[in-house]
């Protein structure tokens, strides 16, 4: 049996954020073929934690800078080590390599960091987002531990071509998996609510984002008032979790702008939505939310970076607008117009249904983690600048932990 640690930066939350779904159908690949999953997180445990013991994974409680994680890993011997994002692997790679080194270090990148931070920095300064801004200080982080470990996972295939081409990462160590779902039946079409059923605009995730919290605040400001001032009876209901004082203060049923807040159920309140609007300006990755929209019938208004390697040579299922007047009449446009709605809702059903194929992703997945985990020795000589990385981060992050250890361990002395 294939002994699998996921090293959690965040305990999984399905139901408020893409990454926890992610992780979700990770964890699902991975006891399909009856893996033994440990997933140990350094993080508080949150109340809309999803509680995958009922899955069959074994939950564990670890330690930042501490040397009760050595031992635990040891006693553990994983085959294989999965960090979820790259600050996971900063502050427990040097400890696995340490103490297991056999074990296959795998990253789930969620999505790549630096490019979104390049695109945030370029936002805040209003102007075009420039190479120069993605050889930023977290890039240096985030491409260090990509090289450091034998294989990445990539949610997007623009991001595996922004590794490849500009910062020349070795194509062996980078593997693109999107989203993996059942396909979307005939069955389970015809029992989403129809056009006539459905009313007002919904967006929904985690506040804690910053693309979800920026995206909220365009809408409120420049984006929203053009819709209502044209569909006065329609409301524009915003869902996530943890939403902040400074959101809910945006709350104005008067202007038909609704905080809901926390979703028990994403699927009830995206199905019942007619259209789903996502004008993010800035972000990485693909977008939970989108997702979502097209599995549950509800089409979408996105901008570019929102539509950013979903769709591929397919028909978007709404329509990919930038600016705030062409966003808004496309919007008012999609709601009015039953029939240009139902062509969209196809659209957004036949790309899950090519894109996402759950069986031949995880068919893609398994098969690169054997091929690797068989010629590990051989992929590790092949990347002589990770094995460099390795080197310098096992002196410099080992002793940086092991004085933060002590330290601490003084001053509860």
């Amino acid at each position: 049996m294939t002994k699998l640690l996921i090293l959690g930066n965040v305990w999984p939350e399905p139901n408020s954020s893409a990454a926890g779904s992610r992780m979700l159908q990770l964890m699902d690949t991975f006891l399909s073929e009856d893996w033994q999953i440990t997933f140990a997180s350094p993080a508080a445990e949150s109340e809309h934690r999803f509680e995958f013991e009922k899955l069959g994974v074994i939950k564990a409680n670890i330690e930042i800078n501490s040397q009760s994680f050595d031992t635990f890993v040891s006693e553990l011997k994983p085959d294989i080590v999965l960090f979820d994002r790259f600050i996971m692997e900063e502050q427990f790679g040097w400890r696995v390599a340490q103490y297991c080194p056999e074990a296959l270090r795998l990253l789930e990148t969620v999505d790549l960091h630096c490019l979104r931070e390049a695109r945030q920095h370029a936002l805040k300064q209003q102007r075009e987002f420039t190479r120069t801004d993605l050889f930023n200080d977290i890039a240096k982080r985030e491409i260090a531990s990509i090289l450091r470990c034998d294989l990445s996972l990539l949610i997007s295939s623009y991001e595996v071509t922004l590794l490849t081409d500009y910062f020349k990462v070795d194509k062996n160590l980078l593997l693109w998996l999107p989203f993996m779902i059942e396909p979307v039946t005939d069955r389970l079409q015809q029992s989403l609510p129809p056009f006539e059923q459905r009313q007002n605009f919904i967006t929904i995730g985690n506040f804690r984002h910053p693309p979800n919290w920026d995206a909220v605040l365009f809408l409120k400001q420049t984006i929203w008032p053009l819709i209502h001032n044209k569909l006065p009876q329609t409301e524009m209901h915003i869902y996530g979790s943890y939403p902040p004082p400074k959101a809910i203060q945006l709350h104005k049923p008067e202007q038909g702008f609704y905080i809901k807040g926390w979703a028990e159920s994403a699927e009830e309140v995206i199905k019942n939505a007619r259209v789903c609007l996502a004008p993010l300006r800035f972000g990485a990755g693909i977008k939970g939310k989108l997702f979502d929209a097209m599995q549950y019938g509800t089409p979408s208004i996105t901008t570019d970076i929102g539509a950013e390697s979903m769709h591929g040579n397919l028909n978007w299922n709404g329509f990919i607008k930038n600016s705030p007047e062409n966003f808004s009449e496309a919007a008012i446009k999609l709601y009015n117009d039953k029939n240009l709605w139902l062509t969209k809702q196809n659209n957004g059903f036949k790309l899950i249904n090519t894109l996402y194929n759950k069986n031949t992703h995880r068919a893609s997945l398994l098969e690169k983690l054997q091929v690797i985990k068989i010629g590990l020795k051989e992929h590790r000589l092949n990347n002589f600048y990770g094995s460099m990385l390795q080197h310098h981060t096992l002196k410099s992050t080992q002793y940086m932990a092991q004085w933060i250890e002590a330290k601490n361990r003084l001053n509860q002395d």
